[in-house]
């Protein structure tokens, strides 16, 4: 990726040439994808320089640059391709054969609400009923207004809890966080088990085989979604608990934070700086008295 973010830059060195033209084409697909009301979510991700025995040495945050967006891109690209060869009728009236898709389902209506009205209180707005294309690109306006607003990690947060989860499923519901009708994973069969079960099954389609039982396969899908949550949990705890590592040697230093979730026993609080987040009891919090 660096040395592909460097041609990109620069424009010269091996490959130059074709790493702009893709380059391009990734932006033009990019638009395409915004106008068609897919939602621009990027969190940030937390990183660690650990030494030889896995001692976190500093925290840094991951920025996905021109490169990292161009291979996106052109993932979803194949992905896509995938899916909507195999899921979209030929000819009409025609069942497609069973596959595995990828989907998104619309934001939970009350959660949609319950976000409008918070972010009232700061001044924002956005749209919770209307066509699906017009409240994605009113999250989008959203996304847009709070960048780099005092507010903006709280809201972001926010925000993407009054989304739905993917999940994997036979049923093809679509993708709206991609405003995709057709999505599948395909590239990653290295490290996804849902990708081998599609170049699996794409494999016995090309070769002219009948279509797989959808019940057994709905299993599998529902399967991967749920080792998905939990290497998801796995991955957030290990994430916590360098943290707790990296910090434990900073105890009496002082930074600055936002306060990220406030419970009845006391408030979450999450460092600028480095992104750990801890809990200060209202047993801490001085001599006053405080209302959940």
């Amino acid at each position: 990726y660096e040395e592909a973010q460097e041609r990109i830059e620069t424009g010269e060195g091996d490959f130059a040439e074709e790493l702009l033209k893709l380059n391009e084409l990734a932006k033009i697909l990019r638009t395409q994808r915004f106008a068609k009301g897919a939602i621009a979510f990027e969190r940030v991700e937390t990183r660690f320089d650990i030494d030889e025995n896995g001692k976190p040495l500093s925290v840094y945050f991951k920025e996905a640059k021109d490169a990292n967006k161009l291979v996106e891109e052109f993932m979803l690209l194949a992905n896509k391709t995938v899916a909507t060869h195999i899921g979209k009728p030929k000819k009409r009236g025609e069942e497609p054969k069973t596959f595995v898709y990828r989907v998104h389902d619309v934001p939970n209506p009350d959660k949609l609400a319950n976000l409008a009205e918070f972010i009232k209180r700061f001044g924002y707005k956005v749209k919770t009923t209307g066509r699906n294309a017009e409240v994605s690109a009113s999250i989008n306006h959203l996304l847009d207004e709070v960048e780099g607003k005092k507010a903006q990690n709280l809201i972001e947060t926010l925000a993407i809890r009054s989304m739905a989860k993917a999940i994997y499923s036979t049923d093809n519901c679509g993708h709206y966080g991609l405003a995709f009708n057709y999505y599948t994973h395909f590239t990653s069969p290295i490290r996804r088990y849902p990708d081998m079960m599609v170049h699996r099954l794409l494999t016995r389609y090309l070769d002219g085989g009948k279509s797989v039982d959808a019940v057994t396969w709905e299993t599998y899908c529902k399967h991967s979604s749920d080792m998905e949550q939990l290497a998801a949990n796995a991955e957030r705890a290990s994430i916590k608990y360098k943290q707790v590592e990296f910090m434990a040697e900073r105890i009496g230093q002082v930074y600055d934070g936002v306060i990220s979730g406030v419970t009845d026993w006391g408030i979450y609080v999450e460092l600028n700086e480095n992104k750990c987040e801890g809990m200060i009891s209202v047993r801490d919090l001085g001599r006053d008295y405080y209302m959940f």
